[in-house]
């Protein structure tokens, strides 16, 4: 096993995985797992500024000070509640925005907004969209036609990870920040194409369940990651990050949700589950994306979605006869194997409750490292160069 490498963070955006050097990905993942230590040890409500000075480090009041808005234009539970967690315990004060009840609904473009709010002072923005991309444009925008970084400037999204087209009216907009300040980025999730955050929580979840906190190097670990892998930002996260630590990827699920295009992400991909399923050390199931497919009426039966057939499946219940994870399935799994969800579970479909709720799922330990996650990148975005 090698011995980590960390290296200074330069990145006053996080946008993506894909293209993140491996030394880059460890400085985040380390500050992580410290953060997570500290959190568990101290248990403390509220701020880590609230505890005794004597027990403090730097970095709990690293964003002392520091307006954090939460800018979704998707619904999410998980995402926003623990990225508010995460900027109070570092003694941030939280903005929470959606498009409902904004000028968003009145007209205005986002990249307006965004640069409106950051006119005001905003030190961060946390932004989820249903246009993958969006995260990029308002960089864009905050910087004018000056380049985002050469990490994120290289690795804009493309035609391999189905964005949107951007319009090309943003590119040479004139910065509207205001003078000497500047507001971080950070893609709390943008259409198909990344979700930065959940990628490194997952990583630190592996890391942690097979002893490689110290080093982060995931090679040997074989790591499936099922369902609507096509439609999912997770996944693509997860890949990045996950094979630039030396795991080895595979996504699994029906030709419609796991078309062979995806090894052009550095993954494998197989519509077998039952013939890997002794292989893997890892299973991390996603649930169908049914609002990003043309849907056709159905009766839905319980627990289901509201859409419970599309175009890419032929009944619910036949997918998860192929793919779902149930006991049965979970009994075939090396002893040690561990199951994965970002939430939100359907059960029944994906995952039987008894799967879910068992000792190898991690879905709540998932939930608990995202804060810690998103405390590491709220602390280097905000103090980068």
């Amino acid at each position: 096993m090698t011995t980590a490498t960390s290296a200074p963070w330069p990145h006053r955006h996080l946008l993506q995985l894909a293209g993140l050097p491996a030394a880059h990905l460890r400085t985040a993942l380390a500050l992580s797992r410290d953060f997570s230590r500290r959190l568990e040890a101290d248990s403390a409500v509220g701020s880590l500024t609230e505890l005794p000075a004597d027990r403090r480090t730097p970095a709990d009041s690293s964003c002392r000070g520091k307006v954090v808005a939460n800018l979704f234009f998707e619904d999410s539970t998980r995402t926003r509640v623990s990225f508010s967690v995460a900027a109070r315990r570092l003694g941030a004060e939280v903005i929470d925005l959606n498009s409902v009840g904004s000028s968003v609904s009145k007209g205005e473009t986002v990249g307006d907004t965004a640069a409106n709010i950051t006119a005001m002072g905003v030190d961060a923005i946390i932004m989820r969209h249903r246009s993958s991309g969006s995260a990029h444009l308002i960089v864009r925008t905050l910087e004018g036609s000056a380049s985002v970084s050469t990490h994120h400037t290289a690795n804009t999204p493309s035609a391999t990870t189905s964005p949107s087209a951007l319009s090309t009216q943003h590119s040479t907009l004139p910065s509207p920040r205001p003078r000497n300040h500047h507001c971080s980025v950070i893609n709390a999730g943008d259409g198909r194409h990344e979700h930065p955050t959940q990628g490194l929580l997952d990583i630190l979840t592996l890391a942690e369940s097979f002893n490689r906190l110290d080093t982060f190097d995931l090679s040997g670990l074989t790591v499936a990651i099922v369902g609507d892998v096509a439609s999912s930002r997770v996944a693509r996260s997860d890949i990045a990050g996950m094979t630039a630590l030396g795991a080895r990827v595979i996504c699994i699920g029906p030709p419609t949700l796991v078309p062979q295009s995806l090894t052009a992400l550095g993954c494998e991909v197989s519509h077998n589950l039952d013939q890997l399923l002794p292989d893997l050390d890892a299973v991390n199931v996603l649930r169908i994306q049914f609002e990003r497919h043309e849907t056709k009426p159905t009766t839905a039966p319980e627990n289901a979605p509201r859409a419970s057939s599309s175009n890419v499946i032929a009944s619910v219940r036949e997918y998860a006869e192929l793919y779902g994870i149930s006991s049965a399935r979970a009994a075939r799994m090396k002893p040690n194997a561990i199951v994965m969800h970002p939430g939100p579970i359907n059960r029944g479909v994906e995952l039987t409750p008894d799967v879910a709720d068992s000792n190898r799922s991690m879905v709540l330990r998932q939930v608990t490292h995202g804060v810690a996650v998103r405390m590491a990148a709220l602390q280097l975005c905000l103090n980068a160069p």
